[in-house]
């Protein structure tokens, strides 16, 4: 029997995930209705003020996504750590890249659907307007689910060995994750609010460079971090 490379693998266990994924649907509909909730408990706490909710709109965004998150990364480990098939999956070997690789898409995934059902939510409670074209909102939603779901997925599988993971994974994840939050909030807002300065591309490469970085140091990292 050949062994799958890397791309195989992680093709593989991709479609594991997804499919585990899609099957249950529990991640899917807690994730969605915690940042419903997070939004709604927004405008509400800001009151009628409508024109700061709109200035914020971007915000509120990324924050739900990102409180919603911490929910969606400590349940990524989850079944392998109840079944003990992450030790399976490093003796059929699986390469533990591969592992990585397929966590962190299927992460970014969620986040990346959940992102695209929060915009017309958002629309509709704040009335805001998608002022800037729809392929730029869609680049800004992919790069921020990106720059989420990397490090989420390293801190996740770190934190899933210790007693308070609940804890200890957003005290590991929020820190680190505040200069892909605001160039997220920030190109976000433009979105909303029109670019006559022409900023956001500026944003786009300061979050596309946390992408690289995260990307690159969670596939380098994740093998010394299942090991130990």
């Amino acid at each position: 029997m050949k062994v799958p490379g890397l791309l195989g693998a992680t093709w593989i266990l991709l479609r594991k995930d997804l499919l585990l994924e899609w099957r249950s649907r529990s991640r899917i509909n807690a994730l969605i209705f915690f940042s419903l909730a997070t939004l709604l408990l927004f405008s509400f706490a800001l009151g009628p003020d409508t024109a700061l909710l709109r200035r914020g709109a971007g915000g509120y965004l990324w924050l739900a996504v990102l409180l919603a998150s911490v929910l969606s990364l400590g349940e990524s480990f989850r079944v392998e750590r109840e079944n003990a098939s992450l030790e399976g999956l490093r003796l059929v070997p699986a390469p533990a890249r591969a592992i990585f690789l397929s966590k962190a898409l299927a992460n970014a995934v969620l986040l990346l659907g959940l992102a695209m059902v929060l915009v017309p939510v958002l629309v509709a409670i704040l009335d805001v307007r998608v002022v800037l074209p729809l392929p730029t909102l869609l680049e800004i939603l992919v790069l921020g689910a990106l720059a989420i779901a990397a490090p989420g997925t390293l801190h996740g599988a770190i934190a899933s060995h210790a007693r308070a993971r609940d804890v200890l994974l957003p005290l590991l994840l929020f820190p680190i994750l505040i200069p892909a939050l605001v160039a997220a909030a920030k190109s976000t807002a433009l979105v909303f609010d029109g670019d006559p300065m022409g900023q956001v591309d500026s944003w786009l490469g300061l979050l596309g460079s946390f992408d690289l970085l995260y990307w690159a140091l969670g596939f380098a990292l994740f093998p010394r971090v299942i090991e130990e």
